[in-house]
């Protein structure tokens, strides 16, 4: 029988807006003194507002929380920046205390919340391995057998001598999570840092959280704005929304059901009132977006996912249409094109259509590397161009593991990604 090991009741956290300590008591004298004579703040800073004039008010980051952790759970907690996802993982590793409410956690917490999260910057990387099992509760012979894995899992052993304040934000974020993983807690708590580790170490890290939840029976809470991650982590999640829960259940519908409000149609891909653009305007492009088997409709898709870009177009004519061709080119942060889906290079291209409706490109899979790129939209009509957008927003194709490998591509290997194979014959 399962029991609970975190337990959170009617949590709120309520932070107070306005003046804070400068750091001396002869500044802090300086700014009452200014005060009581009621003249500005000498500490504002030029371009901000007045600190005196925020002193009262205050903003909800946690607002009414409650819910239950079973031991071995892997929650997942996303929602919009500023929904108050940290501020509940803080709360839960202690760093900060609540406003009101109850929090009750039956076991050791292993918390890797901000980059260097629990390390002194003066000691080595060694010594900092030693301080955290402490910290943990842990006997130096525990961590001692626990060491060598640690530092391999990290890749840090040439530098596990040097001062950590020496360490490149890359190589404090390996340590941190290796130690925080490795060290036996019986709950990993996990913020968004592991962005700062390159794509390999970030699966590394997943792999690592599942194997700890799964097999090691221990309880992993993890917030990111990956939703593959969370999804492929986490059996269920939690939605925040403006410090309160709005959605709780398995991961899978929570994650849809953040996305039906953030993914569905972005801004971006809104054509109807784009004024850069050229043609006749025999017909307009109204809008775009992609279907994408996790992320349902809007401007996110995974490498080697199949997917279809659906484009919504009007006319003014009040005939048919004829001899239509559209082409959709995918470019790169320069403006360069690097992929090109065209209706007249299958020829599919229309031969008649009506006033409105959706152009609908299938694509098998998506052969590029993750990142950001650029929609180019065109539409010819008997030769002659009906509608141009250079920037029609932006397509975002996130990680998968497109190889089956447990290793992500990166930028740095090129554009595209062709599935392969290897071998080798001996000669002798």
């Amino acid at each position: 029988m399962s029991k609970n090991v975190i337990s959170v009741e009617h949590l709120t956290k309520r932070y107070e807006l306005g003046v804070i300590g400068t750091g001396t008591l002869t500044r802090d004298l300086e700014r009452w003194w200014a005060r009581v004579r009621k003249q500005p703040d000498p500490y504002t800073r030029i371009g901000q507002k007045d600190a005196f004039e925020k002193i009262g008010e205050s903003i909800l980051a946690l607002d009414d929380v409650s819910f239950t952790v079973e031991q071995g759970e892997a929650l997942g907690i996303i929602g919009k920046n500023g929904a108050g996802k940290s501020t509940l993982l803080k709360i839960l590793s202690r760093v900060t205390a609540p406003t009101s409410g109850v929090v009750k956690v039956k076991g050791r917490i292993g918390s890797l919340l901000e980059v260097g999260t629990g390390f002194h910057p003066e000691l080595t990387g060694r010594e900092n391995i030693y301080l955290n099992g402490a910290i943990l509760g842990m006997k130096k012979a525990e961590v001692a057998r626990k060491f060598d894995e640690i530092v391999d899992f990290s890749g840090v052993e040439k530098f596990i001598d040097t001062p950590v304040k020496r360490y490149s934000s890359g190589m404090y974020v390996r340590l941190a999570f290796a130690v925080a993983a490795h060290l036996d807690p019986e709950i990993l708590v996990v913020d968004e840092v592991l962005a700062v580790g390159d794509a390999e170490f970030q699966k590394k890290c997943l792999g690592k959280m599942g194997d700890v939840s799964s097999k090691e029976g221990r309880t992993v809470l993890f917030v990111s704005h990956n939703m593959q991650a969370v999804q492929n982590l986490c059996q269920n999640a939690i939605l925040l929304e403006k410090g309160s829960i709005k959605a709780r259940g398995k991961s899978i519908d929570v994650i849809s059901e953040y996305q039906a409000e953030t993914s569905l149609i972005s801004n971006g891909n809104i054509l109807s009132n784009i004024e850069d653009r050229s043609g006749d305007g025999t017909i307009r492009f109204e809008r775009w977006t992609v279907t994408d088997p996790v992320q349902g409709e809007g401007n996110q898709v995974g490498c080697r996912h199949k997917c279809s870009f659906r484009i919504y177009y009007k006319s003014q004519s009040k005939e048919k249409i004829k001899n239509v061709s559209v082409t959709i080119t995918i470019k790169d942060d320069y403006g360069q094109p690097i992929l090109s889906l065209a209706s007249y290079l299958t020829n599919s291209d229309f031969p008649i259509i009506g006033n409105n409706g959706i152009f609908i490109c299938e694509v098998p899979e998506i052969p590029l590397i993750p990142g950001k790129y650029i929609i180019h939209l065109y539409c010819s009509v008997n030769g002659a161009c009906a509608d141009v957008i250079n920037d029609a927003g932006s397509l975002y194709v996130y990680e998968d593991d497109f190889f089956g490998s447990g290793r992500l591509p990166q930028k740095r290997h090129g554009y595209y990604l062709l599935m392969q194979y290897w071998n080798i014959e001996n000669s002798q």
